[in-house]
């Protein structure tokens, strides 16, 4: 064996060291002089890079092949990363550049379905962001309803999904107006003139994938959490979010973002008021300070164009607190004084600013 050889990390031990010590990196991140220092923050930071932890061990030990990939749920109820949206069903592949690939399935019922191929990764050196971008409205149908696209660097077929030779994912939204009652698409992925076998286990695999899954992990947990102190310099307000950072972030390119943080006493309320412009969809959510939505399964956490209660002008009044002051379109604190929140307009032909302003809970039912 060659010193440094993966076969020499494998036998030292020193990719399970390596591995285990940037985790503990990572940690440190919960732990910093900036973080948050109260006891729920930092218990939900340690149950923040569990989650990651799990995601991203399960992406890059058990789905990180290329030769055969597999449509996974990296990002659910349960594990959550960088505002998730609790309208999404997002599923992951790992894809190369150098291979070719269809995805063929049924379309649903599901509001809005996007597939986004992208190169890089959060906490990895080189370029990151979009490689190509497919509405699922621009989708062509068979005759029974299927439809299938190729992923390939020229255009290929009527459904088609740009890749590069530095592509290395791809990542399917499937979002929902109304989860009770619409129906995901049922799609899988697979290499064209592939076998569909998986490659050899290796040594230098294992190696490669345990140093990849925690890197990105320490990558994923330092970067939002900068976002997330950053996003305090507009406590309270929901200013636009740099698309240009959204996207290098693996963002959705027909999104408008916009980011913040909101910080509100027992005896007050934030109010957000804003008209909907023409768009395929929108919500606003409420998240903790690390950017992982709040329990969506339980508690009324977020609001979008199918749940909101919209006034006589057409016109969304969000009310954040603590309790339920009896109006329309409340999101639930659960618990928290602070975090970070989310309002998006998806294709908005023209994206409106959210207007926001803090008040007593006392003074909500005397609001304009």
């Amino acid at each position: 064996m060659t010193a440094g050889s993966s076969d020499d990390r494998i036998m030292s031990g020193k990719t399970w060291h390596d591995f285990c010590d940037t985790i503990k990196k990572a940690g440190d991140v919960i732990m910093r002089e900036t973080s948050p220092a109260d006891p729920l923050t930092r218990a939900e930071g340690f149950r923040y890079l569990s989650r990651i932890m799990r995601a991203t061990v399960e992406a890059f030990i058990e789905y990180s092949d290329p030769l055969a990939p597999v449509l996974f749920r990296p990002i659910h109820e349960t594990a959550k990363l960088g505002a998730d949206n609790p309208d999404n069903y997002y599923q992951h592949a790992t894809i190369s550049g150098k291979h070719e690939y269809r995805i063929y399935g049924t379309r649903g019922t599901v509001h809005h379905l996007t597939f986004g191929s992208y190169k890089g990764n959060y906490g990895m050196a080189g370029a990151s962001g979009e490689t190509g971008f497919l509405d699922g409205k621009d989708l062509a149908f068979n005759s029974d309803g299927s439809f299938e696209i190729i992923l390939s660097h020229e255009k290929k077929g009527t459904n088609w999904l740009k890749t590069e030779d530095e592509t290395s994912s791809v990542i399917v939204r499937q979002t929902f107006a109304d989860r009770a009652s619409e129906t995901i698409a049922n799609i899988v992925i697979e290499r064209i003139n592939g076998d569909g076998k998986p490659s050899p286990f290796t040594p230098e695999g294992v190696d490669r994938s345990l140093t990849m899954a925690s890197n990105i992990m320490l990558g994923a947990a330092t970067l939002f959490a900068n976002w997330a102190e950053g996003f305090r310099q507009h406590t309270n307000e929901l200013p636009l979010f740099n698309p240009e950072t959204s996207l290098a972030a693996h963002g959705d390119p027909t999104i408008t973002y916009y980011h913040s943080y909101w910080k509100i006493s027992e005896d007050e309320a934030l109010v957000i008021d804003a008209v909907p412009p023409e768009c395929e969809a929108w919500n606003f959510q409420l998240n903790n300070h690390w950017m992982e939505s709040l329990d969506y399964r339980y508690y009324p956490v977020w609001v979008n164009q199918h749940t909101a209660r919209y006034r006589p002008d057409g016109s969304v009044r969000i009310i954040v607190s603590h309790r339920d002051p009896g109006t329309d379109n409340w999101v639930d604190t659960v618990g928290h004084v602070h975090g970070t929140m989310l309002f998006r307009w998806v294709k908005a032909d023209k994206p409106v600013q959210p207007v926001t302003r803090l008040v007593k809970f006392s003074d909500i039912g005397s609001l304009d």
